[in-house]
């Protein structure tokens, strides 16, 4: 009797254990479509606030806000950009004042989505000059590495900083051999197409490098992740010059270097006819980087 009573027992206290999974398991899986999706539109020129369409840098700042929602989408021109943060800017680069279709989605918990559309007016008057164009594609193709025979070739330095190098490596040797990136080449089409040469590996900052949605591999070293697995890919690139400065920026998660998120575009701090350096601000708006190229 008392082996029934104990069997009893079991089975019932089993039940409530299952029982309780099963509720746990339908609140974890809650799916909560977004509502009320709103959009708002700043134009930026020189730094500043502009009125609508802008006054001919192309540039757009662009913010969603929705009910219940967790992650937003952006696609503008047929790219997808992906911000938690619910805001995202984006440089037009098509000449004269354009409307193009942008579109949120917003997303929830569960997966649900809900999307809405604009038509956006934008003013873009920038023509990039013909010898940028040049040293950067040839007219046709062009391929890029990093200068490793430069001193500083990878560095950083403050926000806005206005020289190579200044914290790191101040003049000496970076030593990013076998690291993921001294390997890679970028190369720059005269259609505005980019591909990225990984060589099955890349180097990026802890953290931010999840972004480009590889493997989560690589070995974590400080604040740095080493050859992160990584196939080849492509993009687009686009030349501007927001504040008179020549700017590149490449679309999606495309990099060059060492990736840093933020908004992927590079300001070229000086170029001869066969290479550039460069500096980006990171995701994290901690430093700003530097890269030197060389054609290769």
């Amino acid at each position: 009797m008392k082996n029934i009573k104990y069997k009893i027992a079991i089975f019932f206290s089993a039940l409530l254990v299952f029982s309780s999974c099963q509720e746990d398991d339908v609140d974890a899986g809650s799916i909560v479509a977004p509502s009320n999706i709103e959009i708002s539109v700043t134009y930026v020129d020189n730094g500043t606030e502009s009125p609508a369409p802008g006054l001919g840098s192309g540039e757009v700042i662009l913010s969603a806000t929705a009910d219940n929602a967790l992650s937003y989408h952006f696609v503008i021109q047929g790219q997808t950009k992906l911000q938690q943060s619910g805001s995202v800017s984006n440089i037009f680069t098509t000449l004269g004042t354009v409307t193009y279709p942008v579109t949120v989605i917003a997303f929830g918990a569960g997966g649900a989505s809900t999307s809405k559309t604009i038509d956006l007016e934008v003013q873009a008057l920038y023509e990039p000059p013909a010898d940028l164009i040049e040293m950067l594609t040839s007219n046709s193709s062009r391929t890029f590495r990093i200068d490793t025979d430069k001193p500083n070739y990878f560095g950083l330095g403050p926000v806005g900083t206005t020289r190579l190098g200044e914290f790191f490596p101040n003049g000496g040797d970076p030593n990013k051999d076998g690291v993921g990136m001294n390997d890679d080449r970028y190369i720059f089409n005269i259609d505005g197409t980019y591909t990225h040469i990984t060589n099955g590996d890349v180097f990026g900052r802890e953290g931010l490098i999840n972004e480009i949605g590889g493997p989560g591999d690589g070995t974590p070293d400080g604040a740095d992740i080493l050859n992160y697995s990584y196939a080849d890919y492509s993009g687009f690139w686009t030349l501007t010059a927001p504040g008179g400065v020549e700017t590149l920026t490449l679309s999606d998660s495309a990099f060059i270097g060492y990736y840093i998120g933020g908004d992927h575009s590079y300001r070229i701090f000086e170029r001869s006819a066969n290479g550039f350096s460069i500096l980006s601000t990171d995701g994290n708006n901690e430093f700003d980087w530097n890269f030197i190229l060389v054609a290769d």
